[in-house]
């Protein structure tokens, strides 16, 4: 399937019902993803900063955009980018770097409005509007139809105010996002608000524990559902417990547990030898 194709088929799977849309951080957890059979999946920037040792929102525009192609370039299936803040403050570097985002081969992409200041988390509003219509302008000049989404993160910055939130998806909305998202929005009043708030545009909800189901979101009318970090924490979790147990105690239940060598191997198809290493 080539681009062109996956823009259109992403922006299908917004148009009704609800899907999941999960977030691996490098190549074999993204093609293991599709290999489960999820329409779609997308880049998680706190997945893929821990997989380079890094903190989260600490890698360079360049990275990211490495990092785009290449998990665009392995999968079949759409891939939406979690682009972050766009790289930039202002308006009009937004738009050059989701220019840039737009040529990687994803088909869609969010744009955050956090600064990464704890005494003003968020942009100011006028600004975080220009920041989405410059990433929607962007976006139309590519000719590309990438999926725009915006991003209000003021439930896990600091500032857990669903008025504010509200208006401030709907003024994104209404200056060409084509998908609304607010993470750490977890109560189902809250969420049904957001539906209705800036309907008939489509809703995603962040998952990263086990309160809400599949069914209940869709029952609100949310239309997409990502894990954000989530899975690339579970990941890190298995790793690091049977490794303190090693390290602590050197014994090795933990690792005893693991998948093993060929249901590994049949995870990314056949060939190759059979041994570890």
């Amino acid at each position: 399937m080539n681009t062109t194709a996956r823009v259109a088929a992403f922006h299908r799977l917004h148009q009704s019902g609800c899907f999941v849309i999960p977030n691996p951080w490098d190549i074999g957890s993204a093609r293991m993803l599709a290999g489960l059979g999820f329409p779609a999946i997308a880049t998680t920037s706190a997945g893929m900063a821990w997989s380079l040792g890094r903190r989260d929102n600490d890698i360079s525009i360049d990275v990211a955009l490495a990092h785009l192609r290449t998990m665009a370039g392995c999968v079949e299936v759409p891939v939406n980018a979690d682009f972050e803040d766009g790289f930039a403050a202002d308006a009009d570097s937004v738009a050059v770097n989701v220019a840039k985002a737009a040529t990687t081969g994803v088909a869609g992409l969010s744009i955050e409005d956090s600064t990464g200041k704890k005494a003003e988390p968020l942009h100011e509003l006028r600004l975080a509007v220009d920041r989405v219509r410059a990433a929607r302008r962007a976006i139309d000049d590519s000719g590309t139809g990438v999926l725009l989404t915006g991003r209000s993160e003021g439930f896990i910055t600091g500032r857990p105010d669903l008025a504010e939130t509200i208006t401030r998806l709907v003024h994104y909305a209404e200056a060409g996002a084509d998908c609304l998202y607010a993470p750490g929005v977890r109560a189902p009043s809250d969420i049904a608000a957001i539906v209705n708030a800036v309907a008939p545009k489509p809703v995603n909800v962040l998952v990263g524990g086990d309160y809400l189901t599949v069914a209940q979101l869709a029952d609100l009318g949310v239309r997409r559902i990502s894990v954000g970090g989530a899975l690339a924490r579970a990941a890190w979790t298995g790793f690091l417990i049977a490794a303190k147990e090693i390290a602590a105690q050197g014994t090795f239940t933990g690792i005893g547990r693991g998948i093993s060598v060929p249901e590994m191997n049949s995870l990314f198809g056949t060939g190759g030898r059979h041994g570890e290493g």
